[in-house]
């Protein structure tokens, strides 16, 4: 169960830049073309995901002439993933290899005369990542900072002299020298307890004890000066993904907006607000204080008059969906745009005009593009399909972005502003992609919980013949308020679970997102009746079609998907096996959480004011019924749903002589994330699924 998502010189020998040009559609690491007599593909296997490149989101260089992007590769030897940076042209062609080094560099950004390139990477001696500067006419990438606790985030002010960039201090000590002091006498000292007052002390994988907290500098690219725009804030930034979204600067350079946590330690509830500071420095003025609720995701207009951002009206933690919202800059006021709209808008970016906002939305599980007019108005719909995320307008109005689908990894792509002439930028896995054997995807509906229609994806195996028998596979999604997508996962990836001759569905049961509010509203305080409910009418519905082994049944699920395999546990046998990745067991345990924050909400009360609502729809409670075998796995560095979740549930199997398997593993936490974890974790399951599938 989640909550809103949730961030020197260089040897000449090393630092040579890297202009290594490539054929169109040919990439590092793309497998040759198969050979006329190579009739046979290949299953989708593990190693075939790991071996696919990923492609990241695209960059617009001022003039629109140019994207910049990176792409990452599995480097096996040394389990990790590299990160480079690449250009292609926006009018297409050849793309160019920027970096290649040992490494990573990401979150490219183009100086306002298109001539040099920032980025983040963590080279030779590096002990953090730091902001990195590369002349793209020729030359070596520069370090220009040195921040103890890393660098992420960086902008250009217009001046093309200065960098903003996100970077932690320690409260006390917000120097860089200082910090650096304070981290080492952490790491040298023999006393490693963590005290706290606090309700959130803890993220993720991560504690939030050591009075760390994010800023916003600006650094002299030239001189190397760094300057503090928030001394003494301990405020938290979105503690996801790191500061990318929660600011922006304003098209004359003379102010930053960005969003933070309002409220005061110890952090009784959470309300995200946007604040406004000068790049000088200075007062820090709250924007949206008059909001009880969360403020999120500023973007200025091109004239900086106004500022687009998320809204949200439920506090304390209620699953709301987020409203695109103008603020005048001047006057203070907002208007809403999206009240009526019945989705959550994001990724919103101005036009060139500052007419029309181009957000990304889901809707009936995709992620599409739309144009919203910045006079109000309903929304445009200018790409359907597949899952668009992280669009950039250029100056001609073309819209480009990232896009992928359940068969189809992420590329970039671009379209015209009325949604014609789609065409693609990057074709980095095109012929790895082509040289695999993939079932067909359906898309279908059926009548759930309540009678209300139901989407399901369908995954066949490859080779499918619907008159032959195959065991049925159940990926369940986690959230709840999530979505089982048109996206490509490299984590649960429904054509890997197919390869084997399984079909896969994916139901978007009752407290889905993508499908409006009030089907996200519909599972509170009964988090399991209806989703259990959807998911066994999903089986019967497959099983009507003719193709379903009914000896041969799995339910797989991560966090609140988990949680919902623990609940299949206790009050069905009709499956063969069960599979709970980082499953919830004991909603009484899920206030050890490192988010326990509307959690009320989910639960029907808290345990000292509705014990047994609570009680009702735990897992740990029905545990007279497991007879299923089941195999758990878990991450011992999860905070989200701590280890003792997957540990209970398997003492409680274990002790009922139920065939069980536990599987942890110790340096990953919510996801398995590490390649070779990766690859052992989908041994496990699909050996499991093998095992009982026999």
């Amino acid at each position: 169960m989640s909550t809103r998502p949730l961030r020197i010189a260089l040897s000449a020998a090393a630092a040579v830049l890297f202009l290594q040009t490539f054929p169109a559609g040919a990439k590092p690491g793309a497998p040759a073309a198969p050979s006329t007599g190579e009739a046979k593909k290949r299953p989708l296997t593990v190693d075939e995901i790991w071996a696919i490149e990923r492609v990241g989101a695209p960059v617009l260089s001022p003039d629109g002439s140019r994207i910049a992007y990176t792409v990452s590769t599995y480097d096996a030897g040394e389990n990790r993933l590299d990160t480079d940076v690449w250009t292609v042209p926006a009018a297409g062609g050849d793309p160019r290899r920027l970096t290649a080094r040992r490494g990573s560099s990401r979150s490219p950004v183009f100086s306002p005369d298109g001539k040099r390139l920032a980025f983040v990477s963590k080279r030779d001696t590096d002990r953090q990542n730091q902001l990195y500067v590369l002349p793209l006419d020729g030359g070596e990438a520069e370090r220009v900072t040195e921040m103890p606790l890393g660098v992420s985030s960086p902008r250009w002010l217009p001046d093309g002299q200065r960098i903003v960039f996100v970077s932690t201090v320690v409260t006390g000590a917000e120097s860089p020298e200082a910090t650096q002091k304070k981290v080492d006498e952490r790491e040298k000292s023999k006393v490693k307890a963590r005290a706290t007052e606090n309700r959130l002390y803890r993220f993720w994988d991560r504690w939030l004890t050591d009075d760390e907290f994010p800023h916003l500098f600006v650094v002299d690219v030239a001189t190397r000066k760094v300057t503090d725009l928030l001394p003494g804030s301990r405020r938290l930034f979105d503690l996801q993904e790191s500061g990318g979204r929660s600011y922006d600067l304003s098209p004359d350079g003379s102010a930053v907006v960005f969003s933070a946590n309002s409220s005061p330690e110890p952090y009784a509830y959470l309300n995200d607000d946007l604040f406004l500071v000068s790049t000088s420095g200075g007062e820090v003025r709250d924007l949206t204080v008059a909001n009880a609720a969360a403020d999120s995701d500023p973007v200025f207009s091109p004239d900086g008059k106004r500022i687009a951002y998320g809204l949200q009206r439920r506090p304390d933690g209620w699953p709301d969906r987020t409203r695109l919202a103008l603020l005048d800059v001047a006057t203070g006021k907002t208007t809403v745009l999206t009240e009526d709209w019945d989705v959550s808008p994001s990724s919103w970016v101005f036009t060139p005009d500052g007419r029309s906002l181009v957000v990304t939305a889901e809707a009936q599980a995709r992620t599409n593009l739309y144009a919203v007019p910045a006079a109000g108005g309903a929304p445009r719909e200018i790409h359907r399909g597949g899952t668009v995320t992280a669009p950039r307008v250029a100056p001609s109005g073309e819209v480009f972005f990232s896009i992928s689908s359940l068969s189809k990894p992420p590329e970039i792509a671009a379209v015209k502003p009325d949604g014609t002439g789609l065409r693609w930028l990057t074709r980095a896995n095109d012929e790895r992609m082509a040289g695999l054997s993939l079932g067909k995807v359906r898309d279908v509906t059926f009548e759930g919980a309540g009678g209300d229609q139901v989407q399901m994806y369908v995954v066949e195996p490859p080779g499918f013949d619907p008159r032959k028998k195959v065991p049925l596979v159940h990926l369940l999604h986690g959230g709840p308020v999530g979505t089982s997508g048109d996206a490509f996962s490299f984590r649960w990836n429904a054509h890997a679970f197919a390869a084997p001759g399984y079909l896969v569905a994916m139901v978007n049961f009752h407290g889905s997102s993508s499908f409006g509010q009030k089907w996200v509203e519909s599972i509170l305080g009964a988090p399991a009746d209806r989703p259990f409910t959807d998911v066994m009418k999903a089986t019967d519905f497959l099983i009507a079609e003719g193709s379903v082994d009914e000896g041969k049944m799995a339910a797989a699920g991560g966090s609140y998907g988990g949680y919902l395999v623990n609940w299949i546990a206790g009050h069905t046998a009709r499956f063969t096996t069960l599979i709970s990745h980082a499953g919830v067991y004991d909603l009484l345990g899920q206030f050890a959480s490192d988010m326990t924050f509307g959690r009320q909400h989910s639960y029907g009360g808290y345990p000292y004011t509705n014990l047994s609502n609570v009680e009702r729809w735990s897992p740990n409670r029905h545990a007279k019924g497991f007879s299923t075998p089941m195999l758990i796995l878990h991450g011992e560095r999860d905070f989200r749903v701590p280890l003792t979740q997957g540990l209970e549930i398997y003492g409680v199997l274990t002790a009922k002589e139920v065939p069980a398997r536990l599987v942890v593993y110790p340096d990953e936490n919510h996801w398995v994330l590490k390649g070779s974890n990766a690859k052992h974790w989908y041994g496990e399951v699909l050996g499991w699924l093998a095992r009982w599938f026999k």
